[in-house]
């Protein structure tokens, strides 16, 4: 068996496929994917290959390159054209309806002003820890990693920033370690200033979900927000119908203080999608107030047309 023949048996269990071997003479050069690995664990696997190559008679130098493979992840925002319309909840739960699909979803809450997805996600309290000058984002019960200001500064601080902060508290959460996911998702501030304009050009989102409620107050204001994100070049995945509906816990009768059917036609009207309604229930207002996301049939079809429209676009 030739040195060749004799690292490529001896790296085998070792490398699990991940390295390429070149011998030239004396010399063997590895080629080391260290695609998904953490930096610890990338430079353990590099130290193991090389003492392991040293080992070969007729090697007598032995070089290692680490290289990996650009990851696709893609940028789902959420986002509305006004606060209120329950952005936060509905982020939330489609994140995590998206990972229980399977999906590898992380949560990036740009909302700076009203950072909310820490309680959302039952993680208040908690700080993000760095890594090469990264933020490492924070694991949550519902599967989804999350990134937010409200991680960093205390819960009745005021975020007293002008714009080239916010932007660049921004960058940091989005430039995070988010090594091991595919997509996430972009808890949005309502409007369309600096923050949101900064997010689009310097990140790009795959695609945006609109959020509004029925009422044409709040439609009024989303058809800004997809006007925005239409003129940036942003796909416009749909639109969400939040608090649509009220069943009343003592008789059962439904009642729609905030209207009905405004955001289906709205998004006729548009040319884009209608993902579902969210009604206006005590029981998702418990569970994001306890910080328990739910799976709720309401979301996940929901996150299964925006699974659909991921999928689609290859």
């Amino acid at each position: 068996m030739d040195p060749k023949e004799q690292l490529d048996a001896l790296l085998a269990p070792l490398a699990a496929g991940r390295a390429v071997v070149r011998v030239d003479g004396a010399r063997a050069s590895i080629i080391l994917d260290v695609s998904g690995l953490s930096e610890p664990a990338r430079e353990t696997l590099s130290a193991e290959i090389e003492t392991a190559a040293r080992t070969v008679p007729g090697i007598d130098a032995v070089r290692v390159a680490q290289t990996s493979q650009r990851t696709t992840r893609r940028l789902i925002a959420v986002a509305s054209g006004k606060g209120g319309v329950g952005k936060s909840t509905v982020s939330t739960n489609l994140a995590a309806a998206l990972a229980a699909t399977g999906r590898r979803v992380g949560m990036v809450d740009a909302d700076i002003y009203g950072p909310s997805q820490p309680r959302l996600l039952g993680v208040e309290g908690v700080k993000p820890e760095a890594r090469d000058n990264k933020l490492l984002p924070v694991p949550t019960a519902a599967g989804v990693p999350l990134l937010s200001v409200g991680q960093l500064v205390g819960p009745d601080k005021a975020l007293a920033w002008r714009g080239p902060m916010a932007t660049n508290a921004l960058n940091q959460l989005i430039e995070g370690d988010w090594a091991g996911t595919d997509t996430i998702v972009v808890d949005m501030p309502p409007g369309t200033g600096d923050v949101q304009l900064t997010m689009i050009q310097k990140h790009k989102p795959a695609g945006v979900v609109i959020v509004s409620t029925p009422q044409d107050l709040a439609l009024i204001d989303a058809r800004r927000a997809i006007d925005l994100f239409r003129q940036t070049g942003v796909p416009v995945i749909g639109l969400v119908e939040n608090m649509a509906g009220y069943a009343c816990p003592h008789c059962g009768e439904v009642s729609d203080p905030f209207g009905t059917g405004g955001a289906e036609a709205a998004a006729a009207a548009m040319g884009i999608p209608f993902l579902g309604r969210v009604p206006l229930a005590m029981a998702i207002r418990e569970a994001s107030d306890a910080g328990n996301v739910g799976q709720r049939a309401a979301f996940e079809g929901i996150a299964a047309r925006v699974a659909d429209w991921i999928d689609s676009q290859g």
